[in-house]
């Protein structure tokens, strides 16, 4: 994952996610869950680094507003 700027956690309740994951299936799987309780900022692909097993997402999360209770 890249570097997190000042954007990113500009305020209270903002938060960077990293999903680490064993393929895409498993990683888009997880964020669309946080993106179905959370305002979230998706990614379209993920990540590979070189040498390691497996795909990193990340994703930008606001956890100031309630979870839905239905999830």
């Amino acid at each position: 994952m890249g570097p997190i700027s000042n954007v990113h956690m500009e305020q209270p309740g903002l938060a960077v996610v990293e999903i680490a994951a064993y393929d895409d299936q498993t990683a888009f799987a997880v964020q669309e869950l946080l993106a179905a309780r959370w305002p979230t900022s998706t990614a379209d692909r993920t990540t590979r680094d070189p040498g390691q097993s497996g795909v990193r997402l990340p994703c930008y999360l606001d956890v100031r507003q309630e979870i839905n209770p239905q999830h």
